[in-house]
C-alpha cells in the first residue's frame, strides 16, 4: 500500500490530535516520496487560531524538497475536507482523532467520524 502513496492530504486546525497527524503525514510523505496537502477550513471552532498560524508551524517541520501545499477553505469542515481529497487526487486522509470541538473524552470526533464514513480514500486516524 505505501508504494501507492504519492498525494496525503492532512487537515490541520492547530489541535494536539491535528499536530500529531501532521508528523505522521510527514513521515509517510517521506518514505512514500509522497507529496503533502494540508487543509485548514475555517470556522467557529477554530476561529482562534488562523491558518496562518498553524501552517507557520507546520512549513517549519517540512523538510527541503519535500512538495507541498496549504488549502484554506471554509464550509462543512467534513465535506469541505472530502471535497479537497476529490480534487487533488489524494490517495490517502492523515487526520487527528479530534479536533478543537467542544466535546472532551470521546475518542473520535464528529469531524473524523463523518469522513471516515464517506470517504472513498483510505483514512489515517491518529489519536
Amino acid at each position: 500500500m505505501m508504494s501507492e502513496i504519492k498525494k496525503i492530504l492532512v487537515p490541520v486546525d492547530g489541535s494536539v490530535s491535528g499536530c500529531k497527524a501532521v508528523d505522521e503525514a510527514l513521515f509517510f510523505a517521506e518514505k512514500c516520496d509522497a507529496e503533502l496537502d494540508f487543509v485548514y477550513v475555517a470556522s467557529n471552532i477554530n476561529k482562534d487560531i488562523p491558518s496562518h498560524i498553524v501552517f507557520d508551524r507546520i512549513w517549519e517541520k517540512i523538510p527541503a524538497g519535500r512538495a507541498a501545499r496549504k488549502h484554506v477553505k471554509t464550509g462543512n469542515i467534513a465535506k469541505t475536507i472530502l471535497a479537497v481529497a476529490e480534487e487533488e487526487h489524494s490517495d490517502i486522509i492523515i487526520m487527528g482523532s479530534r479536533g478543537l470541538g467542544l466535546l472532551k473524552g470521546v475518542f473520535i470526533g464528529s469531524v473524523s467520524q463523518k469522513v471516515i464514513e464517506e470517504s472513498k480514500i483510505p483514512v489515517m486516524v491518529i489519536k
